[in-house]
């Protein structure tokens, strides 16, 4: 239905509660550019839904270290922590961690290889620079480790934060990007030795591998491409878990009980990344569940508008009312600001009609405990 002036319906509401409340949602995903709260958001859902009965853990895989300060830790570290303060009343329980990439590519070496050739792995120069810094590598044991927390079943509810910018949504490409790098030539050209062995490996050599060898010894060295041929042969055994661990971990992003939540604030290029997380999201056959809009600026005193608030300020002897004169032009300027901000949001709900939206208003301070993740709480709900 049309409403009052012929504008456009207002978008479906996002109900929070019912999301975190539903025993059914197992995973909530938050997405976004950088700079638009996820961190501050994630921590303030799980402190939510562990206030209403559900035992909850954070996983953060942004590398800023606010959510350990806003839950009061010092520190978090690729183990679940629990977070005290937290109202267990209703039986529910808060944990928190920050995702380690090494270590989570440490942990998969150690329980998916024998010992001895995972202390071959460990100690590889090469592994140890591809387990650290390798492009992906975050991304990719971002979803190891939400799929050994899904596995486990210790918890109710996993909840997300991902990097900022369109790498938040790398992880869905991880799977792919990984087959593709453990299925490229380079990679099997480099396996050929190792798997000839003896007589073989003569004939192999004989056959260009030599040739191919001297090319790559020149452009990265002898003892680099050693590295990287030792690293290949003892890791030979574990390309195919990787990727059935990472395909599985993608089924389940798409699997019922998964929810992923594109969080903006109200400004371009902000609006423009949400449009292309929706717009991907739909692409992959990502569960949806809608839009958190935050940092929203709401004047108390918004009846009245900005030109009377200037006219008014204009018409005030400044001289002998200096207070309430910049008072009327501080409103004015926050009711542009809301009516820019409004125009923006109606952008994205043009474009997407069907997406529920739920709006958070700008906070006079950062959140840096419990209770001001209480207050973004009252406000997503």
């Amino acid at each position: 239905m049309t409403g009052a002036g012929g504008k456009e319906p207002a978008p479906p509401r996002l109900d929070i509660d019912r999301l975190i409340g539903d025993p059914r949602t197992r995973i909530i995903v938050c997405c976004g550019s950088g700079g638009v709260g996820k961190t501050t958001t994630a921590a303030a859902l799980g402190l939510r839904a562990a206030e209403q009965g559900r035992n909850v853990v954070v996983l953060t895989v942004d590398p800023a270290r606010r959510l350990a300060q806003s839950m009061g830790l010092t520190s978090l570290d690729n183990t679940p922590r629990l977070v005290s303060g937290t109202d267990t009343a209703e039986g529910g329980s808060l944990h928190a961690m920050m995702l380690d990439m090494k270590r989570t590519f440490d942990e998969i070496v150690e329980a998916h290889t024998e010992p001895g050739r995972a202390a071959q792995i460990l100690a590889n120069p090469f592994y140890q620079s591809l387990s650290s810094s390798f492009s992906g590598t975050q991304e990719y044991m971002a979803m190891e480790k939400l799929g050994q927390l899904r596995r486990a079943d210790e918890w109710d509810l996993i909840v997300v934060d991902t990097p900022p910018s369109r790498s938040a949504l790398d992880f869905l490409d991880a799977p792919q990007r990984l087959g593709r790098f453990l299925d490229g030539r380079l990679i099997r050209l480099l396996m050929v030795p190792a798997r000839a062995g003896g007589r073989a490996y003569v004939k192999v050599l004989s056959a260009g591998f030599g040739m191919v060898a001297g090319v790559l010894t020149k452009v990265l060295g002898a003892q680099i491409l050693r590295d990287v041929q030792t690293f290949v042969s003892a890791l030979d055994t574990m390309f195919g878990g990787f990727r059935e661990r990472a395909e599985r971990t993608y089924e389940l992003l798409q699997a019922p009980g998964t929810a992923f939540l594109v969080l903006a604030a109200p400004e371009p290029d902000a609006l423009r990344e949400a449009s292309y997380f929706v717009e991907r999201l739909g692409d992959e056959r990502m569960p949806l569940a809608g839009l958190i809009v935050n940092r929203v600026h709401r004047p108390a005193a918004s009846r009245l508008s900005a030109a009377r608030s200037l006219a008014a300020a204009e018409n005030l002897d400044s001289s002998r009312y200096p207070l309430a004169a910049a008072a009327l032009r501080l409103h004015a300027d926050l009711m542009q600001l809301q009516t820019r901000e409004r125009r923006l949001a109606e952008h994205f709900t043009s474009a997407h009609p069907a997406v529920p939206i739920v709006e958070v208003p700008a906070l006079p301070e950062d959140v840096h405990d419990l209770d001001g993740l209480r207050s973004v709480g009252d406000c997503l709900a």
